[in-house]
C-alpha cells in the first residue's frame, strides 16, 4: 500500500511540494477520471476504507494501516458507509473536503519532522495554495470558460485566435481541467463536456483535436460512466 512512497522521504520545500501533488493528482483521478472504479471499491459492506493517494499520481481505496502510529498521518476512516446513504454528488464532495485535509496533514507532517521553520513553511502553503482544492476540482469551482475560449474546444486551432484580447486569455489562464485540476498550458488543446460543461486538457481525457472534429456531442469519463443510483 506505499505507491510508491517508500522509495523516498521529501525533505525540502520543493520536494514536499511534489509528494503534494502526486498524491492529490491521484485522488483527483479517483473522484473524477476514475469515479465509477471508485464508487464500486467502496462497498458499504466492507470495514472501514480509507481513499489514499500516492506520489506517483495513483490512488487505493484500503483499510487503514494496522502499526501505531501509522507512518504518515492516516486518511478518513469509513468513507464507504455513507456511500448509499447521500446523493453520490453529496458523497463525492465530502470525500473530497477530507482529502484536502488529509494532503495538507501529511505536507505539514513532513514539515515538522524535517524542521521546516517559519519561512518553508509559508512557502509550502504559498505553493499548495496555488492550486484548487480537491473539492473545487469535484464540484466544478473554477472559472467557467467564457465563448470566446472556444477556440481551444473540439479541435479548432489555435492560430486563428491569435487576435485575442488580454482580459480573454486571463479568462482561460483561471479555467481548471476537471480532470488534473491545473490551469496550466493554456496553449494546449482543450475540450468542454457538453454535459457538465466542465473543460479538460485533451490529453488528459485523451481526446486529440482532430477526433474531435467528428464529436458532435462530447461527455467526459465522469459523465459518461454515470448511472442513476438510488438516493
Amino acid at each position: 500500500m506505499d505507491g510508491g512512497s517508500a522509495l523516498y522521504n521529501p525533505k525540502t520545500v520543493e520536494e514536499v511540494f511534489r509528494d503534494f501533488k502526486g498524491r492529490r493528482a491521484g485522488m483527483v483521478k479517483a473522484l473524477t477520471t476514475d469515479v465509477e472504479d471508485f464508487y464500486q471499491q467502496c462497498d458499504p459492506e466492507k470495514e472501514n476504507l480509507c481513499l489514499y493517494g500516492f506520489p506517483n499520481e495513483h490512488w487505493e481505496v484500503n483499510l487503514p494501516a494496522e502499526e501505531v502510529p501509522p507512518e504518515l498521518p492516516e486518511p478518513v476512516l469509513g468513507i464507504n458507509f455513507a456511500r448509499d446513504g447521500m446523493q453520490e454528488k453529496d458523497w463525492l464532495s465530502l470525500v473530497a473536503v477530507h482529502s484536502d485535509a488529509w494532503l495538507l496533514s501529511v505536507a505539514f507532517y513532513f514539515g515538522a519532522r524535517f524542521g521546516f521553520d517559519k519561512a518553508d513553511r509559508k512557502r509550502l502553503f504559498g505553493l499548495i495554495n496555488e492550486l484548487p482544492t480537491i473539492y473545487e476540482v469535484v464540484n466544478g469551482k473554477n472559472k467557467r470558460a467564457s465563448e470566446s475560449q472556444a477556440k481551444y474546444s473540439k479541435g479548432q486551432p489555435k492560430e486563428e485566435d491569435e487576435g485575442l484580447d488580454e482580459e480573454d486569455e486571463e479568462e482561460h489562464g483561471e479555467t481548471l481541467c476537471g480532470a488534473c485540476g491545473d490551469n496550466n498550458a493554456t496553449d494546449e488543446f482543450w475540450i468542454c463536456c457538453d454535459i457538465c460543461e466542465q473543460w479538460f486538457h485533451g490529453k488528459c481525457v485523451k481526446i486529440t483535436p482532430a477526433r474531435a472534429e467528428h464529436i458532435k456531442q462530447y461527455k467526459c469519463p465522469s459523465c459518461s460512466n454515470k448511472r442513476t443510483r438510488p438516493s
